[in-house]
């Protein structure tokens, strides 16, 4: 990962968990300077930062010019996880059922490899964990492409624009007690084992373990709704959902 794109991922990172710990107000205006002196960045990593978090649904037009926080609920995350879940394992089923391309196992395996350098170590930096959401971002996106679905795609393109519902948006951060770790450790085995099913031609097992995939993100989000003193250990600072409503 170059030093421009790198710089990149951990802004976006760093937006997404100021927003996690309530750091924006509901319809508060985000303005692009005070933000980059803020994160001590630059000003165009914070603009395409902005623009990912507008298209994830966290964040919207503001009538003056510039971004807002967008309101939303905890249903709403929790509606949007599990349709990606229903569509992912779809999405790899068919292309268990059709079988790898060559170059496209080499791709997935790239991803495994990535992911294993990242998670691997005795403790992540936040380098690691920007490495670890562009390989899972690709990993998503190479499955769902691979299914040769265009509607599934069209569908699950849809899902990313909602609150927390792309596939990295609610991965969990690193704390004190590695638990975030741990779980992002656990998600990434499933890469392997979907890795495995895809190919070996098992659809079945691969829609079951596409399905499951998305139980982590869920968890998070129970956690911060149920047990916050738990979700400020996984996910530092973790705001209540329903806070944004």
């Amino acid at each position: 990962m170059n030093a421009p794109r790198s710089q990149q991922s951990r802004v976006l990172l760093q937006l997404r968990d100021m927003i996690l710990k309530g750091a924006f107000a509901p319809r508060e205006r985000l303005a692009e300077i005070p933000l980059a002196e803020r994160l001590q960045a630059s000003r165009t990593p914070v603009r395409l930062a902005l623009t990912t978090l507008e298209h994830e649904g966290l964040i919207e037009p503001s009538p003056g010019g510039g971004y807002q926080m967008r309101g939303f609920t905890s249903q709403e995350v929790d509606h949007a996880i599990q349709a990606r879940g229903v569509l992912e394992g779809f999405a790899a089923r068919l292309l268990a059922e059709e079988g790898l391309s060559r170059q496209l196992s080499r791709e997935l395996h790239d991803c495994l490899a990535m992911g294993d350098e990242a998670v691997n170590k005795p403790e992540m930096t936040l380098d690691d964990y920007a490495v670890y959401v562009e390989m899972n971002d690709r990993f998503h996106r190479l499955v769902i492409q691979g299914c040769g679905n265009a509607a599934v795609a069209r569908m699950l393109e849809t899902l990313a624009g909602q609150p927390f519902a792309a596939p990295s948006a609610m991965l969990p951060m690193q704390s004190s007690m590695n638990e975030g770790q741990k779980w992002m450790q656990m998600a990434h085995r499933t890469h392997h084992n979907i890795v495995h099913a895809l190919e070996n031609r098992q659809g079945m097992r691969a829609q079951v373990l596409g399905e499951e995939h998305v139980q982590i993100a869920r968890m998070n989000l129970e956690y911060a709704l149920h047990q916050p003193e738990l979700a400020a250990q996984v996910m530092p600072g973790i705001k209540l959902m329903t806070d944004f409503g």
